[in-house]
């Protein structure tokens, strides 16, 4: 059994962060501080569009958001009073500046923008039948679909012909849009994406997650509801309607344990609170006999403090992140190719060196970045070295916002886990069970029948229809399991 070939990253994908401001001076800069907050969400690419009530201001960059929005530059360049801003990771298209949003449009009743944090199942498809129709694309990205739907839909103002066109469309979204009649936020039926409603003075904020109203002041008002259609005025004024067939709830479990930022509150809790309870429910499930607990930095760290303090085992920073190495840092050849995984993690040799080490991490993807800490941690003269990861095995490709390899690029989908044990290097590999993770959520255990997040990526079990993916590709095993609610 030979480890997968390395790839350009070993980790799961953001999906991407939105932002939308309305009724402020400055609201082009608001929006540029809200994305620096939701800068882990996306890192491919940036955009803003602003609105005076007049014109239609824009501007989209490759890169991160602190290399090409400055906030104090905004409010010259992209005036207006309402503003959105989106950060992307491509789960849909390539990386290319026609594909980075907001996306915007003319259309007979005005401009409209539009920016999407999730992912379209049945994008290609209708892709398809609308360029029978006539319809020319400038993107590849599966957000444009929403802007030609609406351009042939019949409704009579723009927040009416954004819901005809998403009611043709299946899969996760959480929008914010700007047009003349205010700032748009929705959300899909099955709530897997998180959108949340601050106010900061007379002005409402919309967001991916709370950090990004804690970076501007923002006061948390209450999370969109699954179905959700928001329409704030100018004047403040907020409408709320929920046009889709109602369905059933369900949020993507992994932002608990990876995504979302552990300083925010999404669906109520505490990312950090659970990303500890994570860590406490895997030592009862996985305890070994060790002298410390070792996150991988930055998301095992919630997880590693609550292992240690549920096991007895003392927490140490073993590992040391350097923060100034970018993503998109090219190792330019095979000989310095091997060194990228300690341009970004080093280990503290000092508080490893003859101890049982258990290295606490999120995920296992394809197993590359695992085999590098692990023989790092080897070479700094760990004793022994275990490894506890706080999601269950990574089996199936996530097709709703999160940018996932092909099953069988995933080492858990074909490897056992002593198999995988062997291949990494460790002495012992253990992963939270789907059960216990629900119970770290607060649930008393997982329904089955009707599992209360998307889990699709551990179950296997997607809860939205994958019209591409079925019917494009040939793939008939994959376990659809789609229930509305009564």
């Amino acid at each position: 059994m030979q480890p997968f070939a390395p790839q350009h990253d070993d980790k799961f994908h953001e999906e991407c962060g939105v932002v939308g401001l309305n009724n402020h001076d400055l609201a082009s800069a608001m929006v540029a501080l809200g994305l620096h907050a939701l800068q882990h969400r996306g890192q491919e690419a940036a955009g803003i569009v602003s609105y005076d009530g007049h014109t239609y201001l824009s501007h989209h960059a490759l890169g991160h958001v602190g290399e090409n929005f400055h906030a104090n530059s905004m409010v010259n360049t992209l005036k207006g009073y309402t503003a959105i801003g989106h950060t992307r990771y491509a789960t849909s298209g390539e990386t290319a500046l026609r594909n980075v949003q907001p996306f915007f449009a003319d259309f007979d009743f005005g401009g409209f923008a539009l920016g999407h944090n999730g992912n379209l199942t049945n994008a290609y498809t209708l892709k398809r039948e609308l360029v029978k129709r006539g319809c020319i694309f400038r993107s590849t990205s599966d957000t444009e679909v929403v802007i030609h739907l609406m351009a042939v839909a019949r409704g009579h103002d723009p927040v009416a012909r954004l819901i005809e066109a998403l009611k043709q469309v299946e899969g996760a979204y959480s929008l914010v849009a700007v047009c003349a009649m205010g700032l748009i936020g929705v959300r899909d039926p099955h709530g897997v994406r998180p959108l949340c409603l601050g106010k900061v003075d007379d002005s409402y904020v919309l967001a991916s997650e709370t950090c990004a109203l804690d970076i501007i002041g923002a006061d948390f008002v209450r999370d969109i509801e699954p179905g959700e259609v928001i329409l704030i005025t100018k004047d403040g004024k907020i409408t709320s309607q929920f046009p889709f067939t109602k369905a059933d709830k369900k949020f993507c479990i992994f932002e608990y344990i990876y995504f979302a930022r552990p300083d925010s509150t999404v669906e109520g809790h505490s990312v950090y609170e659970k990303r500890k309870n994570i860590g406490v429910q895997l030592a009862k499930e996985a305890p070994v006999a060790a002298d410390i607990i070792v996150p991988v930095p930055d998301s095992g760290v919630p997880s590693a403090i609550g292992y240690s303090q549920a096991s007895g085992v003392p927490f140490e920073l073993g590992i040391i992140r350097n923060h100034y190495v970018g993503r998109t840092f090219i190792q330019p050849t095979s000989e310095t190719r091997h060194h990228g995984v300690k341009m970004k993690h080093n280990a503290n040799r000092r508080f490893i060196e003859g101890k049982r080490v258990v290295l606490v991490d999120d995920s296992i993807v394809r197993g590359t970045t695992s085999i590098k800490i692990v023989e790092m941690i080897r070479q700094a003269g760990a004793k022994e070295v275990h490894m506890r990861i706080t999601s269950p095995p990574s089996k199936h490709s996530c097709y709703y916002g999160i940018d996932t390899p092909e099953p069988t690029e995933l080492m858990a989908h074909s490897h056992s886990v002593e198999e995988m044990a062997k291949i990494i290097g460790v002495d012992s590999l253990a992963f939270i069970s789907l059960e216990g993770l629900y119970r770290a959520m607060g649930e008393t255990g997982r329904n089955d029948k009707n599992p209360q997040y998307c889990d699709a990526c551990f179950s296997g079990d997607y809860a939205i229809r994958l019209t591409d993916r079925i019917a494009n590709e040939g793939h008939t095993d994959l376990s659809y399991k789609h229930k509305a609610s009564k």
